[in-house]
């Protein structure tokens, strides 16, 4: 039997999905890439805010209108959080799964195709697949590693603590085997992911910066970045590794979320704008390259007009490289829920457009820093088609990533075989996909750089 799975929402649930498709592959279903090539559709559902919950929605509803003779399965956190409602509400969908037991998604799948198990290959003895064989989503080079599950923060405008449960951490000899694994097969760029990194092993003897000292021993050339760390629990002797071994990125993803006090009270934060810059100020001291990213909530119960003036102080104040801004999703379940002073969802969104148009230079100014250096880039695609470059007829370009670039959500950097002062390609060989390859970086448009490839050491320009 095939089946189709189509994924929706952040990089965790992308990982769900990996996870997912290992097991119903190793059952001896067959991964197909179209929906009208499967006997049975899987829909990873998103339920962090109302947008994506309609998107799940939506994506349902579609499949059954252009498949209506064909299986769907609702899989992931509306099912998760909503699964007793949906078979009232959503009926285009045959099965609901949510995502606490993964391993048991052929089981489900088996019995909504109406046998007692799934269609078992002959080698039916044959170990289930580690979490460092699954299929990869990801762009080439990349793979997302998740190193806990869950939060305990509790948030108030936040619902992970509904969907996913509170935080749990895996063993450190776990995640480094997926890592080994992952880089056997090729993945260059490891990205360590979770509610937050900061309170990772927690609930036992590990911490991040153990965890990255033990990724520290694995051989060879690689990346490690880290993602989505709380700034209250943002882990000191992480910087001093950094340091000492380059191969740890200097990004740091740090939820900022706002920089009124009183409004991170009312959020379940602690913290203050000048602790916050204090962050900002001892790690680019420590780490001159550091880039930080950070997000921030528009029209959050209560906000003033004052406290907006204090975010908008800060963004000047902060100068950060990557900002991204959401306005206030009122989720049921949460705190912040029935809080007064609901802001209308209009001056939310005026706010969240003037926040995106103010980072615009800000952003710019943070990558000219870039300009005139040489930087490692792993490489994502070929442009497929060649543009005419002045002196070298059609050139090839190729799209990829710097170290100030996380996947998906930041800039790029356009890379070409010849540029500037190199009239000749670099190199013979094209790069491929998963490459990384050295770049001087010689101009920027808008936020992505752009750079040539720097000959080998000996090689004649």
């Amino acid at each position: 039997m095939r089946y189709y799975l189509e994924s929706l929402g952040c990089a965790k649930n992308q990982v769900d999905a990996e996870i997912m498709m290992g097991t119903m592959n190793h059952s001896g279903w067959v991964s197909v890439t179209a929906p009208e090539d499967a006997d049975l559709i899987i829909v990873n559902s998103c339920a962090f805010i109302d947008r994506a919950k309609l998107e799940s929605i939506n994506t349902v509803l579609e499949l059954r209108e252009e498949y209506p003779g064909k299986k769907i399965l609702l899989a992931g956190c509306l099912s998760q959080r909503y699964g007793a409602d949906l078979a009232n509400s959503l009926p285009e969908a045959d099965a609901y799964f949510g995502n606490r037991d993964l391993g048991r998604i052929a089981e489900v799948a088996a019995g909504i195709m109406g046998v007692r198990r799934s269609p078992a290959r002959p080698a039916t003895d044959k170990a289930a697949p580690s979490m460092g064989e699954r299929p990869l989503l990801s762009i080439p080079g990349a793979a997302y590693v998740k190193i806990a599950e869950g939060c305990d923060n509790r948030c108030s405008f936040c619902a992970i603590p509904l969907i996913r449960g509170p935080m749990r951490s895996r063993p450190v000899e776990d995640i480094t085997a997926e890592c080994r694994r992952l880089l056997e097969r090729g993945v260059r760029e490891l990205c360590l992911i979770g509610q937050d990194l900061g309170v990772y092993g927690s609930g036992g003897p590990a911490g991040l910066p153990e965890l990255l000292r033990a990724l520290a021993r694995l051989e060879g050339h690689f990346w490690v970045r880290l993602l989505y760390i709380h700034p209250e629990h943002f882990p000191r002797p992480i910087m001093d590794l950094m340091r000492e071994d380059p191969r740890f990125l200097p990004y740091f993803d740090l939820p900022f979320q706002h920089a009124s006090g009183p409004l991170l009270r009312a959020m379940n934060r602690r913290g203050e704008a000048a602790d916050f810059l204090a962050l900002i100020a001892e790690i680019r001291e420590t780490l001159p390259d550091a880039v930080i990213r950070s997000t921030f909530i528009t029209g959050f119960p209560g906000e003033t007009r004052a406290d907006f003036q204090k975010l908008l102080d800060f963004q000047d104040q902060a100068r950060l490289d990557w900002v991204g801004v959401f306005d206030y999703s009122q989720e049921e379940g949460t705190a912040a829920f029935s809080m007064e002073g609901q802001v209308p969802g209009r001056i939310a969104r005026e706010r969240k457009t003037r926040i995106e148009n103010r980072q615009i230079p800000i952003t710019g100014e943070r990558m000219d820093r870039f300009i005139g250096r040489e930087l490692e880039a792993l490489v994502e695609e070929a442009v497929p088609a060649p543009v005419e470059h002045d002196k070298m007829g059609k050139e090839d370009l190729y799209l990829g990533r710097f170290f100030c670039h996380a996947p998906e959500v930041d800039g790029a950097v356009v890379i070409r075989r010849a540029g500037p002062g190199l009239l000749k390609p670099a190199s013979r060989k094209m790069p491929d996909p998963g490459d990384m390859v050295r770049c001087k970086v010689f101009a920027r448009a808008g936020f992505d750089l752009e750079a040539v490839i720097v000959p080998p050491e000996g090689a004649a320009s």
